[in-house]
């Protein structure tokens, strides 16, 4: 039986292959640990949670910030989005979310309620999708998030299915922890409710077969309840399960049931049809596969030495060699998409299906949900400010002056994150403040975004009015501005805002293209001319919006990002 999410690092070696990685394996179970710890841990913590002596947990740290997977942060390891890439292999792989998730969206709009489709790993259940309701009481779990199988509406449809030897396997992992602690998404339960939980399972099973639906009845907390449906793909198996969510202020139990199982059913038939078409649809082109890391990582070794574990960084490689048109690789398949030695893929493959990623039938390989428990549960929630803070930092540190980071809030720009430097005159401005956007830099970038005729309104809109005596007032001198703007990627705002004051900004772009956001540099126009800002600030402007957009694009190939 391969190891679980919360088996311990040493427990895991029992029954190890002999061709196994394990500088491999310890990089695994560290971002395992990251991963429960929500995604930050100290060096020192991390060596007690792992078991790992500290020059081995240091070397796997270095090895994975090289990879963009951690970000090391005075003694704290700290879980990039890079890392997501690990996961978004796995659901680019199933298609399921690019699939289905247009659906649960809609349904949940449909029914103003959270809608969420989840998998069977193993004897419990993972969400694959969210589409959640922003309210004080809402779905707080997370993308990859690992739930007991009998606490949940899914659960009890995947078990409908379950063979004799899955059973077994149920009940061999209730023993071992009846309480639940091996699942971190849910609170633990009591012995004796622990106990009823079992025997009501089998009950609610037998009753999902029968009726082609399941209830949670605030099974995983009082005031949740669920309803779950089967999502069948064209075989006649189970592909996912489509969730429901709701609060008791809002529904018990029979009444989710009654008022929402109908439209929810009508849901389902549209994603199986969904997957019939997909099905009827020649096979689909395979997305490139992943750049060959080879040449990366053996460079990276030359360079770093002992500190980059080489194994590990190719072992983890090997993951992403799936993907899109990738769900199912043979072993020369796998080495030729990571540029690997077809010894090495195998050894790597070997490793991680001991480990449980990666599932095997006949010559072929398949990722399994699990590898959404690297990274992905944390970071499925985070924010555009949080992905931009340490590129914010990095820029304020080269550029020695403050970078700020803001959104479109109407006509206003709104900064959403910012670090300041240290000056006995610098520009003080708090996270929340909002400014006029015909008079920033971030604004004039975010406004060259729109298509013209919004622009145009937008600026007549607004009524602008003089701030200084530089300032830009005429619509229709700002849209001649934004149209330059848009062409050359930049803007430029000298003392319209404030006398004194210089920025200099770039658009941030979603991985559609759309300018999501703006970062910029302001000054005292004393620190620097207009000349030197764009000679010397600018460059270091765009490289910092390029790490904070490929960060971007990985975080949210799946799931939605909130711009603030």
């Amino acid at each position: 039986m391969p190891p679980t999410d919360t088996t311990p690092p040493h427990a895991a070696t029992a029954g190890v292959p002999a061709e196994a990685v394990t500088p491999l394996m310890r990089g695994i179970a560290v971002l395992r640990r990251l991963t429960e710890a929500d995604g930050t841990l100290s060096l020192s913590e991390l060596e007690r949670a792992t078991g790992l002596a500290r020059s081995t947990v240091d070397r796997v740290t270095a090895t994975l910030a090289r990879m963009g997977f951690v970000r090391l942060d005075g003694r704290d390891a700290v879980l990039a989005p890079r890392v997501m890439e690990l996961g978004n292999a796995y659901l680019a792989a199933l298609r399921l979310p690019a699939l289905l998730g247009g659906h649960a969206d809609a349904l949940a709009d449909a029914l103003d309620e959270s809608v969420s489709l989840a998998v069977p790993d193993r004897d419990g259940i993972r969400f694959l999708h969210q589409a959640t309701r922003r309210r004080a009481m809402s779905l707080s779990f997370r993308i990859g998030d690992l739930l007991p199988a009998e606490r949940t509406a899914p659960g009890a449809v995947f078990a409908a299915e379950w063979s004799e030897a899955e059973w077994a396997r149920w009940r061999e992992r209730r023993a071992a922890d009846p309480e639940h602690h091996g699942f971190p998404a849910v609170p633990p339960r009591d012995a004796g409710c622990a106990a009823a939980d079992g025997a009501r399972f089998e009950e609610r099973v037998r009753q999902a077969r029968t009726r082609g639906w399941a209830l949670d009845d605030q099974l995983i907390e009082p005031g949740l309840v669920a309803l779950s449906v089967p999502v069948r793909a064209p075989d006649g198996s189970v592909a996912c399960a489509a969730n429901v969510v709701s609060h008791t202020s809002r529904h018990d139990a029979a009444s989710l049931r009654d008022s929402l199982l109908p439209r929810l059913r009508e849901t389902v038939r549209e994603m199986e049809r969904e997957l019939r078409e997909a099905q009827d649809v020649s096979r689909e082109a395979a997305a490139p596969p992943p750049a060959p890391l080879a040449a990366w990582t053996a460079a990276s070794k030359q360079e770093l030495g002992r500190e980059f574990i080489e194994s590990l960084a190719r072992g983890l490689t090997v993951l992403t060699a799936f993907g899109a048109g990738r769900a199912e690789l043979t072993l020369s398949e796998a080495a030729e998409a990571t540029g690997l030695a077809r010894a090495t893929a195998r050894r790597a493959l070997i490793t991680l299906e001991h480990l449980g990623y990666v599932a095997s039938e006949g010559r072929t390989f398949r990722l399994t949900p699990r590898v959404l428990a690297l990274g992905y549960p944390p970071l499925s929630r985070t924010t555009l400010p949080r992905i931009a803070a340490p590129h914010l930092a990095t820029l304020a540190a080269r550029v020695h002056d403050s970078a700020s980071l803001a959104v479109l809030a109407g006509d206003d720009i709104q900064y959403t994150a910012r670090v300041a430097t240290t000056r006995v005159m610098s520009v003080n401005i708090t996270i929340g403040t909002r400014l006029p956007g015909y008079a920033t830099a971030m604004g004039r970038v975010m406004l060259a975004g729109l298509p013209p005729a919004e622009r145009y309104a937008r600026l007549v809109r607004a009524e602008p009015r003089p701030l200084t005596p530089r300032t830009v007032t005429s619509p229709d001198e700002l849209a001649a501005l934004l149209d330059r703007v848009a062409d050359q990627g930049y803007a430029l705002v000298d003392e319209e805002l404030e006398e004194g004051l210089r920025s200099i900004a770039v658009p941030v772009r979603s991985g559609t293209g759309e300018v999501v956001a703006a970062v910029n540099v302001a000054m005292h126009t004393v620190r620097r001319s207009a000349e030197e800002c764009v000679a010397d600030v600018l460059p270091e402007l765009r490289a910092a919006v390029a790490g904070i957009e490929a960060d971007l694009h990985v975080a949210g190939r799946f799931t939605h990002i909130p711009a603030s």
